[in-house]
């Protein structure tokens, strides 16, 4: 399969995502919004894949490359072929979706338990899937449901972390994705992101709770090895 992605900067990548695409065998490909790269004809690439980033959606005047990908989204969508965002990647589908993105009650920054929709637990996506899990979040922002979208998970903080649109689009607030070296990363470059808050914690904490990973990687591959077959057949 031919996976292309979207990064926004240089210091949110695939992380676990690409050791996964390469135990399967997939072609990945990139488009670096933040070096002007543009994106690619929409029919050369089987699936997408729509990373995060520091930014807003609604930051076209400092980040005018948003226009083009939002662009490319809805024309990707239209193709039915997959689709998975990733939180910024989640917030610029629920946009390009007609629902709305805003700034949430909370920022959520740390190891933070989520829980399944009803919904979810039904779906063959995520059979066996814990019903509760705690993967990594950092983001301030949050979306309504699309119109005729499936509620996925839900936390303490953020009503609205997952969604389901149709079988083909897939969009997750939290990051399955996040290893050690990811998480050092996204620390140095954006620190002064982490004031004090309910549902914030420090980089010292986020760090140390290496116990999360065994469970937030099999869930990532249980999830993409399900989504980027299952909805290409």
């Amino acid at each position: 399969m031919k996976l292309h992605y979207f990064q926004h900067v240089a210091f949110e990548d695939l992380a676990s995502l690409e050791e996964w695409a390469q135990a399967r065998q997939h072609t990945l490909t990139v488009t670096r919004f933040y070096r002007n790269e543009p994106p690619p004809d929409v029919q050369s690439i089987d699936a997408l894949i729509v990373l995060g980033g520091p930014m807003n959606i609604y930051e076209e005047e400092n980040f005018p490359w948003l226009l083009d990908e939002k662009r490319c989204i809805r024309e990707f969508i239209k193709t039915a072929k997959p689709v998975l965002g990733i939180c910024l990647g989640a917030q610029l589908i629920a946009d390009a979706l007609g629902a709305k993105v805003y700034r949430n009650r909370h920022k959520e920054i740390g190891w933070l338990p989520i829980d399944l929709t009803e919904a979810a637990l039904k779906l063959p996506l995520f059979q066996g899937v814990p019903e509760r899990f705690t993967p990594f979040h950092w983001h301030g922002d949050t979306f309504d449901l699309p119109t005729d979208a499936t509620p996925l998970a839900t936390s303490a903080a953020c009503k609205n972390q997952a969604f389901l649109y149709g079988e083909q689009v897939l969009a997750l607030q939290f990051h399955l994705e996040c290893n050690n070296a990811a998480l050092a990363k996204m620390i140095a470059h954006e620190s002064a992101d982490m004031t004090v808050g309910e549902y914030v914690q420090s980089a010292d904490e986020i760090l140390a709770q290496e116990n999360f990973y065994p469970e937030t990687d099999k869930i990532l591959v249980t999830i993409c090895d399900r989504f980027f077959v299952e909805s290409t057949d």
